[in-house]
């Protein structure tokens, strides 16, 4: 066995096997620390039903540990038939769904013909893997076309699944428990309404990043129907009816400045 003494003349990488020095310098106070990822909380699903596809989501927007919005849309448009659910970064599932939707619009006034779903998921995904999973964006890509319902899952990284019934989102292990128990083949439209509504409450009631209310898009031969907060779970027992009143005092006041705009003019004019 050799000492470090007997390795100080060879070179570090002729030794073979693993170095693992730079630990030392790794657990010194002030050295490096990796950064933890963001917590995101979303529960989004989709199913596929006789005739079409069902889509749903919850309404929660968080913040770190605080809720940002309480009522937010996760179902973006992407064509008058095709319809994404995005989890993840907000911002990023907002601009890829905003570019991949004004590219099929593009499209359709150049060919004069439907937009196809497959087109939606391929642009998606080639953007997604050409960035290595640094636009935070896992989407439910549904939709209806010449082919039939269709519905895809799109990973961050760029990978895609197409499934009877899909869920993403932190959410999405409480939301594929009533699937995998519950789905059945040839459902009817009213049956797959309910079943993504059931997911999706899992969802909110079982993942502290999930919450508030439940969105479902219907997309079929027939059209699409969006139906803005079709169940609202955790509606507010009591409401303060004369709201509240604070006594003067409450919050103390630092710095009491107050400049309004006539009197900058004004000040304004007399420098020059």
């Amino acid at each position: 066995m050799k000492t470090r003494s007997d390795m100080q003349g060879y070179d570090i990488f002729d030794l073979g096997g693993f170095e693992f020095n730079a630990c030392v310098h790794n657990v010194k106070k002030g050295a490096f620390s990796s950064k933890q990822a963001t917590k995101t909380g979303t529960t989004i699903c989709g199913v596929i039903y006789s005739n079409g596809v069902v889509l749903g989501a919850d309404t929660r927007s968080t913040n770190g540990e605080t809720v940002a919005d309480k009522n937010c849309e996760k179902i973006h448009y992407i064509a008058p038939n095709i319809y994404c659910c995005g989890a993840g970064t907000a911002a990023d599932t907002e601009a890829v769904t905003g570019m991949v939707s004004s590219a099929l619009f593009l499209h359709r006034k150049s060919t004069l013909r439907e937009s196809r779903v497959v087109s939606a998921q391929s642009i998606l995904k080639s953007h997604l893997f050409k960035y290595q999973g640094h636009v935070g964006a896992a989407l439910v890509l549904g939709g209806f076309d010449i082919h039939g319902p269709q519905l895809f899952t799109i990973f961050p990284h760029g990978s895609s699944d197409c499934l009877p019934y899909a869920t993403m989102g932190s959410g999405s292990l409480a939301a594929m428990s009533i699937f995998e128990s519950d789905y059945k083949d040839h459902m009817s439209e009213d049956e797959a309404k309910l079943l993504v509504a059931r997911s999706i409450r899992a969802g909110i009631f079982n993942d502290l990043g999930s919450g508030s209310n439940i969105d479902l898009c219907v997309l079929s031969r027939a059209g699409t129907k969006y139906f803005r907060n079709f169940e609202i779970p955790q509606e507010r027992a009591y409401t303060r009816a004369e709201g509240y009143t604070f006594e003067n005092g409450t919050t103390s006041l630092n710095k009491r400045n107050f400049q309004t705009a006539t009197s900058t003019t004004a000040e304004s004019e007399n420098a020059l």
